[in-house]
């Protein structure tokens, strides 16, 4: 049993963030474990068969998982995450051989979890406060005075010091984690990784819109109306729909007019989201 310590500095730097990178570490021992992660196995039937990659990482997993570094941002890439990875220059490329051929191609959907995650999240701090964020992140954690307490931290106690602290969601993982920066030299604050709401949902059959909505909008438009529960790009959309990026385009600013999804700009890319108006006619009360 481990603990983290905060101060006042901590709390009010508290971060969220998806990391890829993790994702694909964690990804790779939930393909080696069917067992134990048997929400997965639709996928891990066809991760199972994946590349010379996945069996040569196999025997390394647990040095991968110590050499994770923090996500740096929010939404970060994993070309940026690997250039802080720490272990052995061969497996940061299987690495990302491994993410292109296994998470990738399923990346719109398990990013769709995590940031509906980060949403529930981000929402219970601004009504419940960081108590109820801690208290809920996953049973073996406990919240006491200006500490947080669970298995897998720092038996000697890790005092942030002003830092902070990241949470990161993760499909798929079943316990916490924490990532820690290298010591030689400044980066980002410890990430602790814990595992993702609402994951039973990830593989999914995705429902056709309802007749009445696709007469309505159009079959296409209601389909991605249907997928900007979450925020999403259209890059997204179109591995998603199987569109092209040019007619996802067209489409989302047919819906933006319309006032059914609103965008923001994060970095290099645009987000779009269901509106209030949007999510009303998809069903949808919160």
């Amino acid at each position: 049993m481990g603990e983290i310590r905060f101060g006042v500095d901590d709390l009010a730097h508290l971060r969220f963030a998806v990391s890829p990178l993790w994702e694909s570490v964690a990804a790779l021992r939930a393909s080696a474990d069917p067992g134990g992660h048997a929400l997965h196995l639709p996928w891990i039937k066809t991760a199972s068969a994946l590349g010379r990659e996945r069996t040569d990482l196999l025997p390394h997993l647990p040095g991968l998982e110590a050499h994770a570094p923090p996500p740096r941002c929010p939404l970060a890439e994993i070309e940026e995450e690997l250039t802080a990875f720490t272990g052995p220059p061969e497996h940061a490329e299987a690495l990302l051989a491994w993410w292109r051929a296994g998470v990738r191609p399923y990346w719109p959907r398990i990013r769709a979890v995590l940031e509906a995650d980060l949403a529930y999240r981000t929402r219970q701090l601004a009504e419940d406060g960081i108590q109820e964020v801690f208290a809920h992140l996953h049973p073996s954690l406990r919240w006491a005075e200006d500490r947080l307490t669970g298995p897998g931290l720092p038996t000697g106690g890790l005092a942030l010091d002003g830092g902070g602290l990241t949470l990161a969601p993760s499909a798929f993982t079943n316990r916490c984690v924490l990532l820690l920066p290298r010591r030689s030299e400044p980066g980002p604050p410890p990430c602790l990784v814990y595992p993702a709401r609402a994951v039973g949902t990830l593989w999914e059959r995705r429902a056709e819109p309802e007749d009445g909505l696709a007469r309505l909008l159009g079959r296409s438009r209601a389909g991605l109306l249907g997928r900007t529960s979450v925020p999403t790009t259209t890059t997204d959309l179109a591995l998603q729909t199987g569109l092209s990026p040019g007619a996802v385009s067209q489409h989302l600013a047919v819906l933006r007019d319309a006032g059914l999804v609103t965008s923001h700009r994060y970095r290099r890319e645009v987000y779009y989201r269901a509106s209030e108006l949007g999510r009303a006619l998809l069903g949808q009360t919160s």
